[in-house]
């Protein structure tokens, strides 16, 4: 048996580990664990989800690797990494290039060899692009239809950009203005199926294989 803590944005990416990964990888027995950074804490309370400053996600998982019994990974959006994160602003212009060399230098940064950080690309919503008709359990034929045309767009869901107005989430709410990130991006997320995403989004595979094959 594996234990792999995946330290999480927020709660989008907690619910997307237990509904999606935790099943296809504990027939691998391998048993992937959520975790939800912190913004910060007071003596009673500790705040959940979001990123503002890369030094809390560094501090958190050296604390999470000192457990050398798990493997450290994580999820978070390249879209909301904070200016500080150490290398952010890699300017390759090949996408899959670019995410490699930041999350390597994060990876070095932070220095525990237990942990491989991971980017999300551009964010969580750029993976639900891998089968636009997903969305038809959430939104009617005609939405469908448009976020099929914003799809075929991009090379691929990864490639679908990450501006304030065209990420992938900014996308979908222009058309589906009731959409909400944790309950209708998981019911899309389990619609579409692991396998199909793995097939449409190669960094996105890459970081499953490395789990896989720990």
């Amino acid at each position: 048996m594996k234990n792999v803590f995946i330290y999480c944005e927020g709660q989008t990416e907690e619910s997307f580990v237990n509904a999606v990964l935790y099943p296809y990888f504990a027939n691998m027995n391998i048993y992937v664990i959520p975790i939800i950074h912190k913004t910060k804490r007071t003596p009673t309370k500790s705040y959940k989800g979001g990123v503002m400053d890369y030094k809390p996600i560094k501090d958190e998982l050296i604390m999470l690797c000192k457990n050398p019994n798990v493997f450290v990974t994580t999820m978070f959006d390249y879209y909301g990494m904070p200016g500080n994160t150490p290398s952010i602003n890699h300017t390759d212009t090949n996408l899959y290039n670019r995410i490699e060399y930041i999350e390597n230098a994060i990876t070095n940064d932070i220095g525990c060899s237990n942990l491989a950080f991971n980017l999300v690309v551009h964010e969580f919503e750029g993976l639900l692009f891998s089968d636009t008709h997903a969305f038809s359990a959430i939104a009617n034929d005609k939405a469908v239809d448009k976020l099929q045309a914003m799809r075929e767009e991009a090379e691929t869901p990864e490639h679908i950009n990450n501006s304030v107005n065209t990420a992938p989430s900014k996308r979908i709410e222009s058309v589906i203005s009731n959409y909400t990130k944790v309950r209708q991006g998981i019911i899309v997320a389990k619609n579409i199926g692991i396998d199909k995403v793995l097939s449409e989004c190669k960094h996105f595979a890459d970081w499953i294989s490395k789990i896989q094959n720990l």
